[in-house]
């Protein structure tokens, strides 16, 4: 026991640094100061997250880091990112004066900078590569997920991995425990025995040890940096600031299912959600009709959950062009980027097919034909449209069913939570980043105190 013991000590060393200092000098003068300093540090640590806010510029510090890597390496890059997002990652790339090949197959691997998407990662062979990069690594989430391991197994043995995603999910503590482990920090095990201990008899439950937190923030300083605004890292975000995010909600009165009740019940199961949801449903489409063509003019981006909803919904709206998962990807890619640049006006679609990675700021109206139970799918979605970037208030209108309340209230208090537990993770790794000004990590940082979410409160 006392061998393992030693062992878990050693692990609270903080991630040792493998990369190499490039120098301000060598950077893409087009980057923002605070993007500089990210990407200075991640070259640095060589394998690192990069947990930053919808709109803060994350393709533009991963292509800059992997450019320098690949001058430094004269080994290609891959970056992996969704679908759709690998032509956004070209244009981008054309914008800095980064040239990007979008690739398919091996064959087409030379020198430079490589993008692919997720489906297609498992044909490309990690050794001809000197560097991978995950655009929205929140695909790394699910613990035990078979692209998940997948992903961790095949780039163990590369020297320069980095991850990039917003802000993760802060009260999923297997989201972070999957980014330590792809980027060979420590395995989920070895973190949890490291740091954490078990929340009374409930194994799935985790607190801070208590003499662990500052070595836990240390560790979590030491391979990732987190900000939702440059103001997070002590630069000016003036030029961040969001204009006004307008939410509207509209009930639909739903009829009773039980036929020998007077009112209908608020739905508490899945099967009487799923079974709420498609009572309402020519209702709440009808609505979204009408909203659309009260402001023909304006691009609308209509979020749906259910095949009925999404069929429907493009069958009301003569100009909407519908994008579902048995859809071909040439299908998908060409509605999405359609949409992004002005030749597709409305959009119908579910989250876990175009709300991740996907630059929407030129729409500022986005309608919800109901709400699933995952806050994570309305925040990305509502992210497509609502980021840095966008000039124009944002409104957003979200139908659901009388009996669906239970979901609505569920989505607006992990929204509550979400807010609070994410500033109180930037908060304690502001006591410990390196990315910080020294200025602002010995006195401001230093002084202000911040309530931890509730999974990571401290055990004694």
């Amino acid at each position: 026991m006392r061998g393992y013991n030693e062992f878990l000590a050693g692990k609270r060393e903080l991630s040792k640094a493998t990369g190499f200092d490039a120098g301000e000098s060598a950077l893409n003068t087009t980057l923002f100061d605070f993007q500089r300093a990210i990407v200075l540090w991640a070259l640095h640590r060589g394998s690192a997250a990069i947990f930053a806010g919808t709109g803060l510029g994350k393709t533009a510090m991963q292509l800059e880091w992997a450019r320098l890597v690949e001058a430094h390496t004269h080994r290609p890059v891959l970056i992996l990112a969704p679908l759709a997002v690998a032509q956004q990652t070209v244009a981008e790339g054309a914008r800095l004066g980064i040239p990007v090949a979008h690739i398919h197959e091996p064959h087409e691997v030379g020198n430079g900078l490589h993008v692919t998407n997720y489906d297609r990662f498992d044909r490309f062979d990690p050794a001809a590569f000197g560097a991978i990069v995950l655009d929205e690594s929140s695909i790394l989430k699910a613990h035990g997920g078979k692209t998940r391991t997948a992903l961790i197994e095949a780039w163990e043995q590369t020297r320069f991995r980095l991850a990039c995603t917003a802000t993760p999910a802060p009260n999923d503590l297997m989201e972070i425990a999957n980014h330590a482990e792809f980027l060979g920090v420590m395995t989920r095990a070895e973190m949890l025995a490291t740091f954490f201990v078990h929340d009374g008899g409930e194994t799935q439950k985790w607190r801070l040890k208590g003499h662990a937190e500052a070595d836990f923030w240390k560790w979590m300083a030491s391979w990732s940096v987190m900000a939702t605004s440059p103001t997070d890292l002590g630069f000016d975000g003036s030029r961040y600031v969001l204009p006004p995010l307008t939410i509207r909600e509209r009930i639909v009165e739903s009829a009773p299912t039980d036929t020998g009740a007077l009112f209908a019940l608020e739905a508490n199961t899945l099967q009487e959600r799923r079974g709420a949801r498609r009572a309402s449903i020519e209702h709440r489409v009808a609505i979204i009709r009408d909203l659309v063509a009260a402001e023909p003019d304006e691009a609308w981006m209509i979020w749906c959950d259910l095949n009925d909803e999404s069929e429907m919904l493009a069958s009301a709206i003569p100009t909407a062009v519908e994008v579902r998962g048995s859809d071909s990807n040439e299908h998908k890619e060409r509605a999405m980027l359609g949409f992004a640049s002005g030749s597709v006006q409305i959009l119908v679609s579910k989250p876990s097919i175009c709300g991740f990675g996907m630059n929407f700021q030129r729409c500022s109206r986005v309608a919800f034909c109901g709400l699933s139970d995952s806050w994570e799918a309305f925040y990305q979605a509502m992210r497509r449209c609502y980021r840095f970037g966008q000039t124009r208030e944002v409104v957003v209108h979200i139908v659901t069913s009388s009996a669906e309340n239970a979901v609505l209230q569920n989505i607006k208090r992990k929204e509550r939570d979400a807010q609070a537990m994410t500033a109180a993770l930037i908060g304690q790794m502001q006591l410990y980043s390196d990315v910080l000004p020294r200025k602002r990590r010995d006195g401001e940082a230093m002084s202000r105190r911040y309530t931890l979410p509730a999974w990571l409160e401290t055990s004694a």
